[in-house]
């Protein structure tokens, strides 16, 4: 069975039930993010941990910083910026969606399980509010639940240990023994002893779930260090810019996929 939420996971899911069944809409607010709800489907999130699409989209160079600005202060008051990027030819709309479902599913992960164990899930709701990004493709929030059980599920079979995702990963023996060109390679490569899985994510340009997900599984294979259980660790910080998720891509088609056959 794999492990609960860190901090109010019942209470969340709860409320994020009752607001689905109400198709509400509005922003379920707390320190570790927020969740937007449009009639009760999830059409956006954000984490302080996690990188917001504007960053994913300039940081890779997808998209001039200028382009993302313009959208942001003509789409923003009417909650419609990611729609002004597609009409006005800067993406096309596969390319915002699979963007935006990447930012979406990294960041809910986040914000429903809290890497900062201070941090309540989120508990104040603003009905009626809206994100300024305005809806790109709504998620059922059952669906968002169920991703974000599958992930805890994946970091306790790859290595139980959940001070790994808040501790300065320290690499033991030879780093390329992850391997080169992959993932956890250029992970390993990355770890210095100092940045913590959120700050390598941030350096190399990934998600962050997929970060947490590749220490632990360094951490099993014994080529980076097992904090002690207990051991104090930094408060997570903010992400720094990143590029698009090209290893996701194909993920997400799937779940873009499926959510259109429901």
């Amino acid at each position: 069975m794999g492990p609960g939420p860190r901090t109010g996971g019942a209470v969340v899911t709860a409320t994020l039930d009752r607001l689905a069944r109400e198709r509400a809409t509005g922003a379920l607010h707390g320190r570790a993010g927020a969740l937007y709800l449009a009639d009760g489907a999830l059409v956006h999130a954000e984490s302080p941990v996690v990188p917001d699409v504007g960053w994913r989209l300039t940081a890779g160079g997808r998209l001039s910083r200028e382009s993302w600005e313009e959208a942001v202060a003509e789409g923003g008051p009417d909650h419609r910026a990611g729609s002004l990027l597609v009409e006005r030819g800067r993406l096309s709309r596969g390319e915002l969606e699979l963007c935006h479902l990447s930012a979406l599913f990294d960041a809910a992960y986040f914000v429903l399980s809290p890497l900062d164990g201070s941090q309540r899930a989120p508990d104040r709701f603003l009905r009626e509010a809206r994100h300024w990004f305005g809806p790109v493709r709504p998620v059922p929030v059952a669906a968002v639940q169920r991703e974000v059980r599958r992930r805890r599920r994946l970091l306790e079979r790859a290595w139980p240990c959940p001070e790994l995702d808040v501790s300065p990963v320290v690499p033991v023996g030879r780093r390329a023994a992850a391997g080169p060109g992959c993932g956890r390679g250029a992970v390993l490569a990355a770890a210095d002893g100092v940045r913590t899985p959120t700050q390598i994510a941030g350096a190399l340009g990934r998600s962050a779930f997929a970060t947490l997900l590749d220490v632990r599984r360094l951490a099993a294979a014994g080529l980076v260090r097992t904090p002690a259980p207990g051991t104090p660790a930094p408060r997570p910080a903010p992400a720094a810019r990143l590029p698009a998720d090209a290893p996701e891509i194909s993920l997400l088609r799937r779940i873009r996929d499926a959510l259109e056959a429901l």
